[in-house]
């Protein structure tokens, strides 16, 4: 089947329709509501549809518009977020039935700044229990459906709903959050854009923790400058999040479109394609040649402090701890309630002493800081996301040491991201021989969004792969 431009065009688009009259804020909301109802109850990449709510903030950015207020690029956009967004009045369940009842008595930061933008809330998403897993199942909610095969294969985790909601049609905007890969993994296998941002560039109040020293806040989109406009409504000081504080917003918008002459681009040597899947290794190599036809210098460079990060045996426990700190109780009280393979992977913080863990945030800054040095003379690096495609839900959750390898070969390119503080856009640069989508991440040093978004944009502009469109007959 061949879908309609609308639901698959990016924010740039529908922003232009609606300043032309062609399209109004509440026809808009309508169309993807629709869309929800017919292809999500295969597609389960909701776990909640605020159709109220988006109907009532359509109207209200249709009434100004016809006053001629414009309040942005943004205004009247319809997108969704993870459940672990505080949205008023409803349940934010983080991927557990154990919290079906925790309604939240406000909006997130995130929800706030995207609704003064003019934004339209559809709904909230599936996410892995309590966002702890890199694979996207949920043994409790039941796990969404990667839309570009039939038979369930993994939507990635722990955005699997956002990633699922994009890269269907769904949503042309969702809200994930990134603790070691979880918007750039679902972006990877999903076929969008997915943007991992600096911790302190965004507000995470309001959004159910895993680990506050490494959980961030970030878009998935169906293009490279949508994910720059919603990341330029989102960041900002917020006193509710003192990671934000000193940290001043930049514009990325201005030098996103200049082109990647002169930018220094390296392929990430250590670690990262090592054991890759083929298809994918071919696809980022590939990349490098793009961006080299577009004028960038592409070299190749080794970076220890990856191997060294991942070489840390403590590291899977850090975040266990720091998840602990929030959910010990439902470890200690209602264990068996809980997924297990989420439950056994949070007790291991139980061994995790305090000397333990500040030996390893001491060594995580000394690591920070060793590869921005490192990468002073390099604007970028080019990486596979994943170390392997979209597999089969089925073979994955056959056995624990199943899951785990999966969890293992989608988590380990992106994790290492997270420790060492670097930002990072993913985008598609293939498909593999099965038709699966692959990943192109390109990473950035500290606070340094606004390279990776242009490097991204750069190569998604000389390329077709974002234009492609999974067929969902079969979710019909």
């Amino acid at each position: 089947m061949t879908e309609t431009a609308l639901e698959f065009a990016t924010v740039a688009d529908m922003a232009a329709r609606l300043r032309a009259g062609a399209l109004g804020p509440v026809k808009l909301a309508e169309t993807f509501l629709d869309r929800i109802a017919a292809l999500d109850k295969r597609l389960h990449a909701f776990i909640g549809v605020t159709r109220d709510r988006a109907l009532a903030e359509a109207r209200a950015a249709e009434t100004r518009l016809r006053a001629g207020v414009d309040v942005g690029p943004l205004h009247g956009i319809p997108y969704a977020v993870k459940d672990l967004y505080d949205v008023k009045g409803a349940p934010t369940t983080a991927g557990t039935r154990l919290l079906a009842g925790n309604l939240a008595a406000r909006d997130s930061a995130a929800v706030r700044r995207l609704g003064a933008a003019g934004m339209v809330l559809l709904g909230k998403t599936h996410t892995v229990q309590f966002a702890f897993g890199g694979v996207g199942i949920n043994h409790d909610h039941g796990t969404p459906h990667n839309p570009w095969s039939s038979t369930p294969h993994a939507p990635g985790g722990s955005s699997s709903g956002s990633g699922v909601a994009v890269g269907a049609g769904l949503a042309p905007v969702a809200l994930g959050s990134d603790t070691g890969g979880s918007v750039r993994i679902p972006a990877a296998l999903c076929g969008t854009v997915g943007l991992k941002t600096t911790v302190g560039r965004i507000s995470r109040d309001g959004v159910y923790p895993l680990s506050w020293t490494l959980d961030t806040v970030g878009p998935l989109t169906r293009s490279v400058e949508d994910a720059a406009l919603v990341y330029q409504a989102l960041q900002g000081v917020d006193l509710a999040d003192e990671t934000t504080i000193g940290v001043p917003a930049h514009d990325v918008l201005g030098t996103l479109e200049t082109g990647v002459r002169g930018l220094r681009v390296a392929f990430g040597e250590t670690l990262f394609f090592d054991d890759v899947d083929a298809d994918i290794t071919a696809a980022v190599r590939d990349a490098g040649r793009v961006l080299q036809g577009l004028g960038a210098s592409v070299e190749s460079v080794d970076v220890p402090e990856v191997a060294e990060a991942m070489a840390e045996q403590r590291r899977a426990s850090m975040i266990a701890a720091e998840a602990l700190a929030v959910n010990g109780r439902f470890i200690d009280e209602q264990f068996d309630a809980l997924d297990p393979v989420v439950a056994h992977r949070m007790k291991m913080g139980r061994g995790l002493s305090a000397t333990d863990y500040f030996a390893v945030l001491r060594q995580w800054a000394s690591l920070r800081e060793r590869v921005t040095r490192r990468l002073a003379h390099v604007d970028a690096l080019l990486v596979p996301a994943t170390m392997i495609p979209p597999r089969p839900v089925a073979a994955i959750d056959a056995s624990v040491d199943s899951y785990a390898d999966a969890n293992f070969r989608y988590l380990r390119n992106t994790a290492v991201g997270n420790i060492l503080g670097l930002c990072a856009v993913v985008l598609p640069c293939g498909f593999t021989r099965d038709g699966l989508p692959i990943g192109l991440m390109v990473y950035a040093k500290p606070f340094d969004e606004a390279t990776a978004l242009r490097v991204a944009w750069a190569y998604e502009q000389a390329t077709a792969w974002h234009r492609r469109r999974p067929e969902l007959g079969w979710a019909r």
